[in-house]
C-alpha cells in the first residue's frame, strides 16, 4: 500500500454525532462511537503510525526487567513532530470536530499524541485518571483511544471505564503506578461507580473518555500486538494552571512549552485544530 503522504485518505471531513450520544458521554464520562476510519483508511495509517512508533520506540529492556508502568504499554508520544504522515492523522479534523462536539466546545487544542502499544503478556493498566498529569484550568478535557486492528474480545487488554466518575473530579495525585491501582479500586468500589468496557472493538472504532474518567485496562493475553494510538484534547481558550506536582511540571515544560501560568494554553505544540 502507498503510503506517501499525499495519497494518505483525507480526514478533514465531519461525522455527525447525535444528541443521544453527546448526552451519554456528559453522563458516563466515556462513549465508543465506531466506524470513524473505515477499512481502507484505517490500514492506511495503521501502516505509517507502526513505522513511525517502531522508529521511536526508545524502550528495550525486556517485560521482565520493567516497573507496572513499564511493563502495561509501549508508549510512543508526540508523533505528529517527527512524522509529517502521522502528523496528518493527528491534526484530522474529523476527530477533532466529534471532540468538540462531545465537549460542547465550538473548538479543541492538541494537548499530545500517544501510540499506545500493549505487548503479547503485557501487564494491566492500573487505574488511573489522565487529567491528574496535566496543568489545565479548564473540565473540557477529551481523550481519543482508537484500535489500529481489531480488538475481538477482553483478552488484548480493552480499555475499561468506571462511569460517572469524571463528575468527582481530581481524586488522588497518584499517577499510574501500583498505588493508584490499590487507592483507585478502593475508590470506585467505595461509591458504586458501574464499570462499562466495550465488548469488542474494529479497527477505526473509537472510545472517547473524559480527561477525569478513572480507567484502566487489562493485560494483554493474546499473542497479538495491542495497537492503538490516541489524541488528547483540551477546549480552546483554557488557562495553563500552577502544577501541583512533579508530573504537572513536567507537563507543564514538555506539552506547554513552559509558557505562563495563569495564560493560555496555546504553545506551538497545542495547535487549535477546526
Amino acid at each position: 500500500m502507498d503510503t506517501n503522504i499525499t495519497t494518505l485518505p483525507d480526514l478533514n471531513d465531519f461525522k455527525a454525532i447525535s444528541d443521544t450520544q453527546k448526552a451519554q458521554f456528559a453522563e458516563s464520562g466515556h462513549i465508543l462511537i465506531p466506524g470513524i476510519l473505515n477499512a481502507d483508511e484505517v490500514a492506511a495509517y495503521r501502516k505509517v503510525i507502526v513505522e513511525a512508533a517502531e522508529k521511536f520506540n526508545s524502550e528495550k529492556r525486556k517485560l521482565a526487567d520493567r516497573d507496572t508502568y513499564g511493563k502495561a504499554f509501549l508508549q510512543i508520544m508526540n508523533l505528529w513532530q517527527d512524522d509529517e504522515r502521522v502528523k496528518k492523522f493527528v491534526l484530522a479534523k474529523r476527530f477533532a470536530k466529534i471532540a468538540a462536539d462531545l465537549l460542547g466546545v465550538e473548538n479543541v487544542r492538541l494537548y499530545h499524541d500517544q501510540a499506545l502499544f500493549k505487548e503479547p503478556g503485557g501487564g494491566p493498566t492500573p487505574w488511573h485518571q489522565d487529567q491528574n498529569y496535566w496543568p489545565l484550568d479548564t473540565n473540557k478535557t477529551i481523550t481519543m483511544w482508537m484500535p489500529l486492528v481489531d480488538i475481538p474480545d477482553l483478552d488484548m487488554g480493552m480499555l475499561t471505564f468506571a462511569s460517572g466518575s469524571q463528575s468527582k473530579g481530581n481524586i488522588f495525585d497518584h499517577v499510574i503506578s501500583d498505588e493508584s491501582e490499590d487507592a483507585f479500586d478502593n475508590y470506585v468500589k467505595e461509591n458504586g461507580f458501574a464499570i462499562s468496557r466495550p465488548s469488542s472493538m474494529k479497527a477505526g472504532d473509537a472510545t472517547w473518555h473524559h480527561g477525569f474518567t478513572i480507567h484502566n485496562a487489562p493485560a494483554n493475553k493474546s499473542d497479538k500486538m495491542r495497537e492503538v494510538m490516541t489524541i488528547i484534547y483540551f477546549a480552546d481558550g483554557a488557562t495553563i494552571s500552577a502544577p501541583k506536582h512533579k508530573w504537572q511540571e513536567a507537563d507543564h515544560q514538555k506539552w506547554l512549552m513552559g509558557k505562563p501560568v495563569g495564560g493560555p494554553a496555546d504553545s506551538a505544540l497545542n495547535p487549535a485544530i477546526l
